[in-house]
């Protein structure tokens, strides 16, 4: 839903930076082989930052193959960009897979049962369902057995209601020796298949992390999420080239003194240890802030204001007595300025993805690309 700048700012809300999601994403191109092509991973609403936004925005720089994780995330991009290719990274029912099939979504197949399933929502269709083929290399969690895949793949093939348009697996990333004995067996079931006259027209296995790390490995396509958005692999030499694209903010709803001992909020274990200013803040765990007690920080006019008293639904409070300027409906930065993803995620205990992802639904988005913003939505309807 549209808004106004003015609504969109008025109690929590995200600014999406569109310059920086397009920096990120030619960065990531930048890394690729020559013919390998990018897969833009949209999953979880493009984590947290608006996945329609974010796919029309990388559109606009030719980006035409997507991935989301379910069959209601592939229709929202499909409302907006119809001629765009999404794969559905996760299980379908059959009612879906048939609504996926007639709008041309290519959906992952990883068990013979499952393509019965395809093959029947198909047969409803009355079309061919366009399918990637997911082999388990190691992650343990959907693919065929490399052992049997070539034997499955053929048996699913049988009667062409299944156009088999691409083989790929997800590394589990554990050490350079196991993520290597899974693209080998990922690769072997394609050449397997090679040798019985099936055809793969595209095989990929690495995400963000796999694609700046083994890029003699990159196949026919990288599958790249994170990177995207600003979360960069630990360790990397250039962090510049993934920079955060979204700062969460929240504005001061009341400032108030409190006296040494007492507790704040439903804290009854942190007495504060002076006589106190404390700001609350409109902004909540169910807007994605952590739900921390008494540790944290956030940033007000510059400065940290540690986290006071336990985070509440819909409020929470920071002690700003050492920063007498504050006022009343000053803006304060959650996640961004000088407080990064690393930082955030650690604090609470996050996986960094998670903390952008979690990002509520009443949380305005407002995008803005170079300094101007461009238009200002609330997921929540």
């Amino acid at each position: 839903m549209n808004i106004s700048y003015e609504e969109a700012v008025s109690r929590c809300w995200a600014e999406v930076d569109l310059t920086r999601l397009v920096l990120n994403y030619k960065n990531a191109l930048m890394h690729l082989k020559a013919g390998t092509q990018l897969i833009c991973v949209l999953k979880a609403d493009a984590y947290g930052l608006g996945a329609p936004m974010v796919a029309q925005r990388l559109y606009q720089e030719g980006q035409r193959f997507f991935a989301v994780a379910s069959f209601d995330e592939a229709a929202q991009l499909k409302a907006v960009l119809p001629d765009i290719d999404v794969l559905i990274l996760g299980l379908c029912s059959k009612a879906q897979a048939v609504k996926a099939i007639e709008q041309g979504m290519l959906l992952t197949v990883f068990s013979p049962a499952y393509a019965d399933t395809v093959k029947a929502a198909a047969g409803i269709a009355q079309k061919v369902a366009r399918a990637h083929v997911k082999i388990e290399t190691g992650l343990n969690r959907l693919g065929l057995n490399p052992a049997q895949a070539a034997d499955a793949i053929e048996a699913m093939l049988d009667g062409g209601a299944i156009a088999l348009e691409g083989l790929f697996t997800h590394l589990a990333l554990r050490n350079r020796e196991s993520d290597r004995k899974q693209i080998d067996l990922l690769t072997g079931v394609r050449d397997a298949l090679a040798s019985r006259g099936i055809a793969v027209p595209m095989t990929h296995a690495l995400d963000s992390i796999g694609m700046v790390r083994y890029p003699e490995d990159h196949l026919d396509a990288v599958r790249t999420g994170a990177w995207l958005y600003g979360v960069y692999p630990r360790g990397y030499a250039h962090p510049e080239e993934s920079q955060l694209a979204m700062t969460v903010k929240t504005r001061i709803a009341q400032l108030h003194s409190v006296k040494a001992g007492e507790c704040l909020g439903y804290d009854e274990t942190h007495p504060i240890s002076r006589d106190s200013v404390i700001a609350t803040l409109s902004c909540g765990y169910i807007d994605g802030y952590p739900r921390l007690n008494s540790i944290g920080a956030v940033e007000i006019r510059g400065q940290r204001a540690p986290v006071a008293g336990l985070v509440c639904m819909d409020q929470m409070m920071v002690d700003v007595t050492d920063i007498p300027d504050a006022r009343e409906g000053d803006e304060v930065i959650l996640l961004g300025g000088t407080i990064g993803v690393d930082e955030y995620a650690s604090v609470a205990g996050l996986n960094r993805n998670e903390s952008l992802a979690r990002t509520g639904k009443r949380v305005a988005r407002v995008y803005m690309e170079n300094g101007k913003v461009v238009s200002c939505v609330l997921p929540l309807e």
